[in-house]
This record gives structure tokens, sequence and C-alpha cells, in this order.
């Protein structure tokens, strides 16, 4: 079942807004480099799973747990930028789905100089 297109603009519009919060006014020097990824909110968009990516992989912990610990703050910044009956609840997660395409696109490549190695070896014994 595909998701109501409301639902589809609010996660679009909270994924906007939380990341120029957390840019412009969350003033933590520990918190490093972040990119919101993306928003699920549930179907009564009274929770929000908040993914992000953390470009520094030793400050991952300490990135997530600003975040979880500042999401009072940034949903109060949020009632004052949006217009909805109840600003969701914020919850942090971190989005795994960059690292995993890394993963991916490494095998790959090592398939790829496999084949490539094996394509010479066997010209070489013509």
């Amino acid at each position: 079942m595909h998701p109501y297109k409301r639902t589809v603009r609010v996660n679009d519009l909270l994924r906007e807004e939380i990341a120029e919060i957390i840019m412009h006014k969350l003033k933590d020097p520990r918190v490093g480099f972040i990119t919101v990824t993306g928003v699920k909110t549930s179907d009564d968009l009274r929770n929000a799973n908040v993914y992000v990516s953390v470009l520094e992989d030793s400050k991952r912990d300490e990135t997530m747990g600003i975040l979880k610990a500042s999401a009072r703050f940034i949903r109060s910044e949020l009632s004052g930028r949006i217009s909805m009956k109840f600003v969701p609840q914020l919850f942090f997660r971190l989005d795994e789905s960059i690292e995993y395409g890394a993963k991916i696109d490494k095998i790959l490549n090592e398939i790829k100089s496999r084949e490539d190695s094996g394509d010479k070896e066997d010209e070489g014994s013509v």
C-alpha cells in the first residue's frame, strides 16, 4: 500500500526543517558533520524516525547521543516552523544505507578485479 501523499509531504518537510535546525540552531561543537537522510512518520503523525548519516566514524556514538538528548529542543523549534496539529516525537536513528552501499560497491569492485585478472591469465596461456 502506498503512503498517503500528505505523509510523504510531511516527511520531506520535517527532513528539511530538522536539517536546518541542526545546522543553524544546535550549537554543540561536539556534533560532527551530519546529513539528515530521511524521516519516516507513523500513520497518525505522532512519531517520527529521523535517519541521519554521520561522516566521522569516531564521532558517531557521541553525535547520536547529542541528537537524542536534543530531540526535545529540535521538536520545540519545529513547532514554531511548521503548522501541524501535533509535532511528532523525534527518534534519531543511524542511517546505515550509505555504508551498506559502499560495502556492496567494494564487493563488486573486487569481483570485477578478479574477473579482469582472470582474463589476463587466459590470454597469456594461448
